[in-house]
């Protein structure tokens, strides 16, 4: 038996139980993963409250790294005793757990437990918003709100590697302050100040290439009111809640904008293509191009008070549990 924090029923953070949960022997494609550390995300509260759904009684949590403790019949991406990460969820918030073979990505020495369970979903978000979804270079000018929080943060220090002009947006002087040491040449606080005005101010009149909004109702429309025609929206999240229903004209009223909503799952669909993400994003944790700065850990029984920070806009960087 192993401890699990279980969900029997959707609802705020209290629905959230510590509870006894027997993970078995592995089957054949699948290991047994002694969990070390577990990364905790937005989305984890969005399967908790069923915003987003899932089959009942569920565990939270989407990333997560660890040990390999037992290997199924067939498996050889990884061995008994190998170190790795993996994303696959709901389902991380536990001591151990079985997970498909071929969604373990072993680790390199120069990458911890926990610098890679706290980067494995951020990271990899990173990745393919600033090198797929729009492919973002040094003549780009980018908009990204929550500059300050997990994913915010790496994507800072990537973009200015990749020699962009990197705007961001965040609510409080503090967050302001933190994502400025974080690659971004320009930091709004949206509570103080208009970010559409204040963004065109700041890139000498012209307005961005493109938006990254992972806030929701509270940016829109003004991240579509922020871009140059032809301009990227992206919408990878809702923290503040969903965008509502709109007129798709508005994006032609605005200067036929793009937009899409991606999702980390949809550009990461084989292993062959999850594994050259996650070696790029190494390379440059190893390289010291990208710092991972972990801010917040909790003991895997204090689940519940994770996720009232992390929705009371409490916490910065990375967030783990501790198992």
């Amino acid at each position: 038996m192993v401890k699990a924090i279980r969900v029997h029923t959707t609802g705020g953070p209290e629905v959230m139980a510590l509870e006894d949960i027997e993970v078995g022997q592995p089957g054949p494609g699948q290991a047994r993963v002694r969990h070390t550390a577990i990364g905790v995300n937005f989305i984890d509260t969005y399967f908790r409250s069923g915003l987003y759904k899932a089959a009942l009684p569920l565990i939270p949590g989407n990333e997560a790294a660890g040990v390999v403790e037992a290997i199924g019949d067939g498996v050889t991406e990884v061995a008994v005793g190998d170190r790795v990460a993996y994303l696959d969820g709901p389902g991380t918030y536990a001591q151990a757990r079985l997970v498909k073979a071929d969604k373990l990505i072993p680790l390199p020495d120069g990458i911890s437990d926990e610098t890679a369970a706290a980067v494995m979903l951020k990271g990899l978000t990173a990745q393919y918003l600033l090198r797929r979804t729009f492919k973002v270079s040094a003549e780009h000018t980018v908009l990204f709100h929550a500059a300050a929080g997990g994913v915010g943060l790496i994507f800072g220090q990537w973009a200015k590697h990749l020699r962009a002009t990197v705007i961001g947006t965040a609510g409080s002087a503090e967050k302001v302050e933190l994502a400025l040491k974080h690659g971004y040449d320009h930091v709004i606080n949206y509570r103080d100040e208009d970010f559409v005005a204040r963004a065109v101010e700041l890139n000498h009149g012209r307005k961005v290439d493109v938006v990254y909004d992972s806030v929701g109702t509270d940016t829109f429309p003004g991240s579509l009111d922020v871009l140059r025609p032809l301009g990227m929206f992206v919408s990878f999240g809702q923290s503040s809640g969903p965008i509502p229903p709109f007129d798709i004209g508005i994006l032609n009223a605005k200067g036929s904008l793009f937009m899409t909503r991606p999702s980390l799952w949809a550009y990461n669909p084989d292993r062959e293509t999850l594994l050259a993400a996650a070696a790029e994003l190494f390379e440059l944790i190893e390289s010291g191009i990208i710092t991972v700065d972990i801010r917040q850990r909790f003991d895997l029984k204090d689940a519940r008070a994770a996720h009232e920070a992390l929705e009371g806009r409490q916490t910065t960087g990375a967030t783990i549990l501790v198992p």
